[in-house]
């Protein structure tokens, strides 16, 4: 059974969206949403969704326009048990699983397509969700790819999966060399930081030549959207043009919230009045803000050094942590740390208006994990960046941010290193009181991503030409 809506008489175009629910992917796919749904009025948005993931898309539904509509698709009782019902703060591991499960929703899908009085005409989908490009072709219509991630991800992600090199059976090792000549810059990365999706590939395996099948899919699509924006990335956008044979590439990005900076991803864990009077007493671009995002989880001892390197920096900072700090025993630093530093530092526990924080004058540097979303979020805010990928995309962003952009500094790499607290605490003060950070590169980019979406600039005009292209 399905949950839904039916279209509004009149309307010529439906588009069917597919997401993929993982926090960093979700944020910015609904706030593309919320801008296709404002430039179109008139056209039905019908999003994808599971009973539990529904609440989810609730800055979606409780937007003043009324044409985004909710398919509610239970997953089929016959999943077995192994099989996630749904998943709620999406562990790392669980990703590669859940590509192929959420491929469950296929059967209940198309019988909802087949029987509905005004079936989609388009389909735009994750590219976590690959397998609805076969599904497109099924139906007669067109898929778009949504990319949460940056034009240079996505060149490598495609450039893995178009020449399979160094693949898991052919016993590599961590520090083996993967060298990408086909992609501008030639990158080259360790074989662990490459995608795990990449690296968790056994020939022969079901749920590994589905995922395999899904990005090829995703290159044989009709469109592609990308959450990046030409100032950035525009020699990786005119190759995935060249990679892909076409020209239906739309960088759209920075991709943030119409309803309000406080509001994107969820609700403060601390009145965002206090945390901005807290920011006016501080000096301009003094402030260290750290956050690793929603899904990196550092040990106790990793957030033993960062609390430590934050309290020997003598620098005023905010920190938001997923959860309390560690219990912490008296030989511990975090044992009386908050106490300690509460005349210059701040620690949120739980959601951190983040994008509010980064864009006060008193914000000068951002220490993040280098996600695509939180590194769009610093780019457009004017900050400089301590990077500490970890995981995922989070490497190449590293690699387009310090090495490529020079607007950030790698100060550690990887899950499970510890960085030492003294070298980690001069990089802190340094990065606001120094100048290991180019402010006018900084500054030049800010401006970019300003223009690029403002009335005239390149974001818009893409976001305007994909309305066009959608609504023929």
């Amino acid at each position: 059974m399905f949950i839904s809506t039916p279209t509004k008489p009149g309307n010529k175009t439906h588009i069917l969206v597919v997401p993929f629910p993982a926090q960093g992917h979700m944020i910015p796919l609904i706030d593309f949403i919320h801008h296709l749904s404002t430039l179109t009025p008139t056209t039905t948005i019908t999003i994808l969704t599971t009973p539990k993931n529904l609440h989810l898309l609730t800055p979606l539904l409780t937007t003043t326009n009324n044409n985004i509509i909710p398919l509610i698709l239970p997953f089929p009782a016959t999943s077995s048990a192994s099989t996630p019902e749904h998943v709620q703060g999406l562990p790392p591991n669980a990703v590669r699983q859940f590509i192929p499960t959420l491929s469950l929703l296929l059967p209940s899908l198309r019988l909802w397509f087949e029987s509905h009085p005004s079936p989609p005409t388009l389909i735009i989908s994750d590219f976590f969700a690959g397998w609805m490009h076969r599904f497109a072709i099924e139906m007669g219509i067109k898929r778009v790819v949504f990319s949460p991630s940056g034009g240079f991800m996505l060149s490598l992600m495609y450039s893995l999966w178009t020449n399979m090199p160094k693949k898991r059976n052919d016993d590599v090792q961590e520090d083996d060399v993967v060298l990408f000549r086909d992609v501008p810059n030639c990158p080259k990365y360790p074989w662990r930081q490459l995608s795990y999706m990449y690296r968790s590939y056994v020939e022969g395996d079901a749920d590994s030549e589905f995922i395999k099948k899904c990005f090829i899919d995703d290159m044989a699509s009709w469109g592609l959207v990308v959450n990046s924006f030409d100032g950035l990335e525009r020699v990786y956008l005119d190759h995935l043009m060249d990679v892909l044979g076409h020209d239906r590439v739309w960088a759209v990005g920075p991709l943030l919230s119409p309803r309000g900076i406080d509001s994107r991803g969820g609700s403060s864990a601390v009145d965002l009045d206090f945390i901005s009077g807290w920011l006016d007493t501080c000096g301009d671009i003094k402030v260290v803000y750290v956050s690793f995002g929603t899904q990196a989880l550092l040990s106790t001892r990793q957030t033993e050094v960062v609390a430590e390197a934050l309290e020997a920096s003598g620098i005023r900072f905010i920190w938001s942590v997923r959860d309390p700090l560690p219990t912490a025993g008296d030989d511990s630093v975090l044992h009386g740390f908050e106490d300690r530093v509460a005349c210059r530092g701040m620690v949120i526990k739980g959601w951190a208006p983040q994008v509010a924080i980064l864009k006060h004058k008193a914000i000068g540097t951002f220490f993040t994990h280098c996600g695509w979303n939180s590194i769009l979020e610093g780019l457009i805010a004017g900050v400089g960046m301590l990077a500490w990928p970890m995981g995922a995309d989070q490497y190449a962003n590293a690699t387009l941010i310090v090495d490529q952009l020079k607007v950030g500094v790698r100060v550690c790499e990887g899950p499970e290193t510890v960085p030492d607290p003294n070298s980690l605490a001069r990089i802190i003060a340094e990065s606001v009181n120094g100048d290991i950070l180019d402010r006018k590169l900084i500054e030049k980019l800010h401006a970019d991503c300003l223009e690029a979406v403002s009335e005239n600039g390149s974001s818009s005009k893409a976001l305007a030409q994909l309305v066009n292209k959608l609504t023929e």
